[in-house]
């Protein structure tokens, strides 16, 4: 077998070794917080089931802000499980007939399913009781269900409402059956169209009142009866695919030819991810085809987008750490895509309008003070040049060179990628916040850093491809109108529409 097999088979090798068992992360995204609630009207109570999915980063803050010790038989759990019913009850509001009732808690659980990383997820469900109001037995009642908890994170929301025994829904704005078994079966995939409904509108009626008959007593469930019901909360059962990044940290391996051997691991997943669709790859790459750039450009822009793209995960994850109570982490994620945006685009008009008047003004030059005898040198020259030509009395020679509009700035250069790699990786945070919950912060930095060299590499490289392949197919043919001036004015202006593009799908999130 040559060396090259060897060295495949050896890396696919590594990859499965340093894999641990396999552990799902969250189905909605690490920043997600899923809501569920399911409310079932009796003739003179109304139960509320409401559960709580929250995702690996979520349940990082909260094991930071309540110190718990994310393990069911810990006592630390008891306590805070029973603190946290009571604090989701003051945002769970239930209104009959224009009165909010009085919710009290029946029973509650809780359960810390394995997420990515190595870090837990945490799963709450709490079963809450109201008491119909005297004198709503007759006649058509109005239900209304307000959830108020945590209504900006991103996630499942969905809302259930089911008539009990001797009940009929006259009209509900909410299905009777779920979509997701009480968050325990539903979709993985965070683009799946997920509901989002915080708010319920029943109207109601007792049968025995349609009737005319008198209404029968009420069964009213003994509190012991109902507290023995168990919530029988799950994981859920749809897992999204593994993330290798996520999965290397936690793997419990040591030593430094196993951390070596992850760095290489690691490298080769930033390559991948930088394959991905983002990363203002096809902005770098409109920008080098117009502006002429050079390998050092390429080289430029890669390293900046990687380096910012990088700093963006230390940001972040200082923000989840330190400053969660104040800036929601996962919100800062579309006003990121919204500036990364604005300065493309912005950056796309000027270079549009430089191009444009560069065009402008040196085919209005070359046609009104070059000789006929000299009329193809002229024209040998870009038609995206600014400068004055300097003419001896008898027009025999320039006195000096003209200047190129689309010569590259550096401010330019920097600019670009930095907009182009604002917005940070999410599965890199979860690395980061998965070391330090493990107590192993420098090997998470260290793979960060190494990911963000495989994502320079295959940005730098495809920046060098771009280089290339329009340097040959300038050398065949460089004094047409094409490349000479609608190519530059067409790449700015792809530029421009990709930030703006940018723009509408972050207002749109």
């Amino acid at each position: 077998m040559t060396r090259s097999r060897l060295l495949a088979v050896g890396t696919v090798g590594l990859g499965l070794l340093l894999a641990p068992s396999p552990a799902p992360a969250h189905p909605m995204g690490n920043f997600s917080v899923s809501h569920y609630s399911s409310l079932t009207i009796e003739e003179q109570t109304i139960e509320l089931r409401h559960v709580v999915d929250m995702a690996e980063i979520p349940t990082f803050q909260e094991i930071q802000d309540t110190a718990i010790v994310p393990d069911v038989a810990h006592p630390s759990v008891a306590a805070y499980l029973a603190r946290k019913a009571e604090t989701l009850k003051e945002g769970l509001r239930v209104e009959l007939d224009g009165h909010r009732l009085e919710l009290r808690v029946i029973s509650h659980e809780i359960i810390f399913p394995p997420g990515a990383g190595g870090l837990p997820t945490l799963k709450l469900g709490i079963r809450y009781r109201a008491v119909l109001v005297p004198g709503a037995a007759n006649g058509v009642h109005e239900l209304r269900f307000r959830d108020d908890n945590l209504p900006d994170r991103t996630g499942w929301k969905e809302i259930v409402a089911v008539p009990g025994n001797g009940i009929e829904f006259a009209s509900s704005s909410v299905p009777g059956t779920d979509r997701s078994a009480a968050l325990s079966d539903y979709p993985s995939d965070p683009l799946s169209n997920p509901p989002q409904a915080l708010e319920a509108h029943v109207r109601f009626t007792r049968v025995g009142t349609m009737l005319g008959k008198p209404a029968p007593a009420a069964k009213v469930p003994a509190q012991s009866e109902i507290a023995s019901r168990s919530l029988k909360l799950e994981p859920n059962r749809q897992a999204p695919p593994r993330n290798g990044l996520t999965d290397i940290v936690a793997t419990r391996q040591t030593g430094l030819v196993i951390v070596l051997l992850a760095a290489v691991v690691a490298v080769g997943l930033g390559a991948l991810h930088a394959l991905e669709p983002g990363h203002g790859k096809t902005v770098v790459a409109a920008y080098l085809v117009g502006s002429r750039g050079t390998a050092w450009h390429a080289l430029v822009l890669g390293l900046t987008a990687t380096l910012s793209h990088t700093a963006g995960v230390y940001v972040l994850g200082g923000l989840t750490l330190y400053a969660s109570r104040y800036v929601v982490p996962e919100r800062l994620y579309p006003w990121l895509a919204v500036a990364s945006g604005l300065m493309i685009a912005g950056l796309g008009v000027l270079l549009l309008w430089q191009r444009y008047s560069a065009a402008g003004q040196t085919h209005t030059h070359e046609h009104r003070h070059v000789p006929d005898e000299f009329h193809d040198h002229a024209h040998g020259h870009d038609h995206d040049v600014v400068g004055h030509h300097s003419h001896t009395a008898g027009h025999t020679h320039h006195a000096h060179a003209p200047r190129r509009t689309s010569a590259v700035a550096l401010r330019d250069l920097i600019a670009l990628g930095v907009s182009g790699g604002i917005v940070p990786c999410p599965a890199a945070l979860v690395v980061l916040l998965s070391a330090v919950s493990l107590g192993r912060t420098g090997f998470g930095l260290f793979l960060i850093v190494a990911f963000s060299v495989g994502l320079a590499g295959v940005l730098v490289a495809i920046g060098l491809l771009i280089v290339y392949a329009r340097q040959r197919i300038t050398r065949f043919k460089s004094d047409g109108v094409l490349v000479t001036r609608w190519l530059p004015l067409a790449s700015a202006a792809v530029v421009t529409l990709l930030g703006v593009a940018i723009v509408l799908n972050a207002v749109r999130a």
